[in-house]
């Protein structure tokens, strides 16, 4: 069963699928997956359309407190899906079948609104991606220098799977609890 204390991140029960590894493979730790997902450029974010349509789009994420957050415009396509269903899958990964771990989180994307909590993310979005991402928080959103206006919702997992690739190859089940 899962463990948490107040300064770790949840951990969660950890399973490998015999089925789609190797022979004599193991899981791979959720510490290895959490630091992919804190280095992973660029994840791509599956919402669906009110009429049951997948919409799929690229975007940045930071990795934070256990969860990854990413923005949307207001009017845009995922913040319209987001308001019929919250629930996403984030991808990201090698896009390469000869080695690395391709990695699949499942969740539910929750709007964060409050003005203490986006100003440490927007901390974290521009450490991670540099300066150009850099945001002013008011309103309950990021705002850039351009003008726009931002909202931020923060996916922590539900689920989440690794596909390990090269010589060895597995596939990990995290399952976390509420």
């Amino acid at each position: 069963m899962p463990t948490q204390s107040p300064t770790q991140e949840p951990q969660p029960q950890t399973d490998l699928d015999p089925r789609y590894s190797s022979p004599g493979a193991t899981p791979t730790p959720w510490s290895d997956a959490v630091t992919l997902l804190e280095r992973a450029e660029v994840f791509w974010l599956s919402t669906v359309r009110p009429d049951g349509r997948p919409h799929v789009t690229p975007l940045l994420c930071p990795w934070l407190d256990g969860a990854l957050y990413f923005t949307t415009g207001e009017d845009e396509r995922k913040a319209r899906n987001l308001a019929a269903n919250p629930h996403v899958v984030l991808t990201t990964g090698t896009n390469a079948s000869g080695g690395g771990c391709d990695l699949v989180v499942e969740g539910e994307a929750v709007r964060i609104g409050d003005e203490k909590r986006l100003a440490r993310l927007a901390g974290a979005w521009e450490a991670k991606y540099g300066p150009v991402w850099h945001f002013e928080v008011r309103d309950g959103a990021f705002h850039s220098s351009g003008g726009g206006r931002a909202l931020v919702f923060e996916v922590a997992p539900a689920t989440a799977f690794g596909f390990t690739k090269g010589d060895t190859y597995s596939q990990t089940r995290w399952r976390f609890t509420a």
